[in-house]
């Protein structure tokens, strides 16, 4: 049985703890900024196509107590790497750390690196070159207090990179957290899914390629493909079953509005590079001029978020006008909104029911939840109350 490691935005690891144990992960845990699991080495195949949620799938290869920078370069070089890897191949070190002594975590980096290199040279007498951008192998490794944990990255490129975000707006959601947004919100296909300020489209496209079936990973390829256990036949299998599994004639009830028209054709861009620009119903519409699409349904929606003063202001003036819209034209909807202005739940003058934390990157956000009734939330509950 083997140990694995998988990252995910902070805020959605029991989203991703639900996601792994479905795929039939075993000795499943959530801890902060992931999930650890275990199974067959295959499963990590499994969890690269499958998962809307997780980051990356790290195979954990060692962990060892250590005190000192020789310690760490010990338990690297203590590993047989050619059994899982040739020299041919290059290599990218990558280390994390919680509360560790070492004052420097380039200089462990380093220490790794010429671990992995000397095991090399000293076995097959050819050391693999280091390649920071696009290695073929990735090696993490994560300290604590006294604990070396070493991993081998089974999916190369991060897994919020689909293969399918031909263009992209500014400070685009990462693919992943719109996927756990949209779980968060309880979303279902066949419910009508509205995004009244889509952007380049990610929660349009996360909502159709789950409504079509769509693996998220079958767009690209992936780490494990270089390793020497990889099983070609079983992964070409796997990913067949996928493809049989989706169906991109699926009718289905999304909808994007966006401002502006060159960023529309970005989200129409993205669409139609998943072979889904059908799927979607655009429309250039401002967020306060548009009503909803059906009688009920959800919607979310990432506002943008001011950096520069002016931006911050218009920001400050739109949230109330936000506000008025979704209450007076979204009865009988439940909006989840997502921000990293933390003066929105203030200004848009109404009373969330859920706020959930959730990170973008190292950026603290909030997910906002809001039920639309037909009048106020506090008249709703005196009449239930003096009923």
């Amino acid at each position: 049985m083997n140990r694995f490691f998988a990252p995910c935005p902070r805020g959605l690891e029991a989203v991703l703890a639900a996601d792994l144990s479905a795929l039939a992960a075993t000795d499943v845990v959530a801890v902060e900024g992931g999930v650890q699991f275990s199974g067959e080495f295959g499963l990590c195949y499994t969890i690269n196509l499958e998962s809307r949620i997780a980051s990356r799938v790290l195979w954990q290869v060692a962990q060892e107590t250590y005190r000192d920078e020789q310690d760490v370069y010990d338990a690297a070089r203590a590993l047989t790497w050619r059994e899982w890897f040739g020299p041919e191949r290059s290599i990218r070190v990558n280390v994390a750390a919680i509360k560790s002594p070492l004052k420097s975590l380039d200089y462990a980096t380093l220490r790794i690196k010429d671990a992995v290199c000397d095991a090399f040279r000293a076995a097959t007498g050819r050391r693999p070159d280091v390649d920071t951008r696009t290695p073929d192998v990735r090696i993490h490794a994560f300290l604590t207090t006294n604990t070396i944990t070493i991993y081998l990255d089974t999916s190369g490129e991060a897994l919020f990179k689909r293969g399918y975000r031909r263009e992209s707006g500014e400070a685009p959601l990462r693919e992943n957290l719109a996927a756990g947004i949209l779980r968060l919100s309880g979303w279902t296909p066949g419910v009508p899914l509205l995004d009244p300020m889509c952007g380049s489209g990610t929660f349009l496209c996360e909502a159709a390629m789950i409504a079509c079936r769509i693996a998220p990973g079958s767009n690209r390829s992936f780490g494990f493909e270089k390793l020497n256990r990889f099983d070609r036949s079983a992964w070409q299998a796997l990913r067949e079953r996928a493809q049989a599994a989706s169906n991109k004639t699926i009718k289905t009830n999304i909808y994007g509005r966006e401002r502006y028209g060159d960023v529309l054709k970005l989200a129409r861009s993205n669409l139609a590079a998943l072979g889904l620009e059908h799927a979607v119903q655009l429309k250039q519409m401002d967020v306060l001029d548009g009503g909803p699409p059906a009688e009920s349904g959800i919607l979310v929606m990432n506002p943008p978020y001011g950096e520069r003063l002016s931006d911050r202001e218009a920001l400050a003036a739109l949230y109330p006008k936000l506000g008025d819209v979704l209450k007076r034209r979204f009865a009988g909807w439940t909006a989840w909104i997502f921000t990293a202005d933390l003066r929105l739940p203030k200004l848009i003058r109404l009373e969330a029911s859920r706020r959930i934390p959730l990170y973008n990157g190292a950026l603290e956000c909030r997910l906002l939840k809001y039920e639309m009734v037909a009048g106020s939330r506090r008249r709703v509950k005196a009449v239930i109350t003096n009923g």
